[in-house]
């Protein structure tokens, strides 16, 4: 991907005079003005996609950019796009970023670091006064964590065909709102410079993420390379018996939907064994009817999130939940069905390179890594190479309003990825 002119065309700009343009201050203030919108106790956020909240830090990234004088774009889902142009405005741009919307009771990093540190970068190379052969953008992506319409990474999937708009379009929220329309007006509060087709050309992706895993802190390593996103199965398993009186019926002839469940459970839970500790199973909602202390139960419904980063691991475990489960229930019945799948991603190697030499090249350390949580960059590696860095987060946390980063460590993110953008900007085949 990255040829010898390309390489020679950049060779001025390195060593990192745009890195050495990355502002720790800066970069940490637009953290808590962005925090500001949606806060909640404990210094967390709830930002859920299209809310006004949203709108409001749509608005603010957009005021932020036209302040240095990048133009702004969006698509029909909402995808958000700032542009810094280069000397071909006709090349495909390479794009960083990440989202702005939050888990309801989420945290003020998740996310919202890709898309500032995106901007950091931006306004370093500004400052820099670095000329690039193709435009630089940062994208926040519509509705990645799917808290109040779901699915999550909506926009991304959208953008890049995993999934059509006109399917989205008829979602509604908990209260009944139709995600057109919440769509509809938040276009319409965030004008912009122009509109955009979906999957466009984009000559790499790249994006900045807090960890949300304890591994950078516990190592005491400040940059993650990610290497891939694991793959996921997810399925719903409705166990099925028979309601019945808790004191007479006797415990031999029941056809008991918890017990059966409780028993395809821990069946599960002895399959997914592994001393490696890489499989990740979660049994993460667990529904009984008729739900009363004095009623046997008739039926359960539980879900299953299983993940994995090696595709013939993943197949194989996800090929045992449904024989695990009926051998397990016992009297009961038993359906299982497969709600999500998607195969394990692997980054490009060349991104994956220009990340660690830009680390190097800064005197960073850095360990390669694979993703245990979605993000966005795993649906743009299907049109486009894409790649991730990450940076720690205290003790692993995320998802929760004690999620927290330190400005040093965000800094130091921001620093590669604008190292890691001139690299591949001026570095990839035409």
């Amino acid at each position: 991907m990255i040829n010898e002119a390309g390489q020679a065309a950049r060779a001025n700009h390195l060593p990192g005079s745009a890195a050495d343009q990355v502002s720790q201050e800066r970069l940490w203030r637009r953290h808590m003005e962005m925090a500001a919108l949606g806060a909640i106790p404990g210094n967390g956020v709830c930002r859920q996609a299209f809310t006004e909240e949203d709108i409001a830090a749509r608005q603010l990234l957009i005021g932020w950019a036209r302040a240095r004088g990048f133009t702004s774009a969006q698509d029909a889902i909402g995808n958000l796009f700032i542009r810094r142009p280069g000397r071909d405005p006709a090349a495909a741009p390479v794009v960083t970023g990440s989202h702005l919307d939050s888990q309801p009771s989420g945290g003020r990093f998740d996310g919202a670091y890709g898309v500032l540190a995106g901007l950091e970068a931006l306004e370093a190379l500004e400052d820099a006064g670095a000329v690039t052969e193709r435009p630089i953008e940062v994208v926040a992506w519509t509705n990645e964590e799917g808290g109040r319409f779901a699915p999550g990474a909506m926009g991304s999937m959208v953008f890049t065909g995993s999934r059509a708009l006109t399917d989205c379009l008829a979602i509604t929220d908990g209260e009944g709102v139709r995600l057109e329309d919440a769509l509809a007006a938040t276009l319409e509060a965030t004008p912009v410079d122009e509109t955009r087709a979906f999957n466009f050309p984009i000559a790499a992706y790249i994006e900045a993420h807090i960890e949300q895993g304890p591994r950078l802190e516990a190592e005491g390593v400040p940059i993650g390379v990610v290497t891939g996103i694991q793959g996921s199965r997810w399925f719903e398993v409705e166990v099925l018996g028979e309601s019945a009186h808790a004191g007479a019926a006797p415990l031999k002839t029941r056809r008991d939907a918890l017990q059966g469940a409780l028993a395809a459970v821990q069946a599960l839970n002895q399959v997914m064994a592994d001393d490696n500790d890489i499989v990740r199973f979660t049994v993460g909602r667990f529904v009984v009817t008729p739900n009363s202390p004095n009623t046997v139960a008739e039926r359960v419904l539980f879900t299953v999130d299983l993940r994995h980063p090696e595709a013939e691991v993943l197949w194989r475990l996800a090929e045992a939940v449904g024989p695990t489960c009926e051998a397990a229930v016992g009297r009961c019945d038993v359906r299982v069905r497969k709600t999500f799948s998607r195969e394990p991603c692997l980054f490009d190697l060349d991104v994956q390179r220009a990340i660690s030499e830009s680390a190097r090249e800064l005197a960073l350390p850095a360990i390669q890594m694979p993703s245990g949580a979605f993000h966005d960059a795993q649906f743009l590696n299907d049109v486009c190479p894409s790649g991730m860095i990450f940076v720690p987060c205290e003790k692993g946390i995320s998802h929760n309003p004690a999620e927290n980063a330190s400005p040093e460590d965000l800094a130091a993110g921001a620093r590669v990825l604008a190292q890691t953008l001139i690299r591949l900007v001026d570095g990839i085949k035409a």
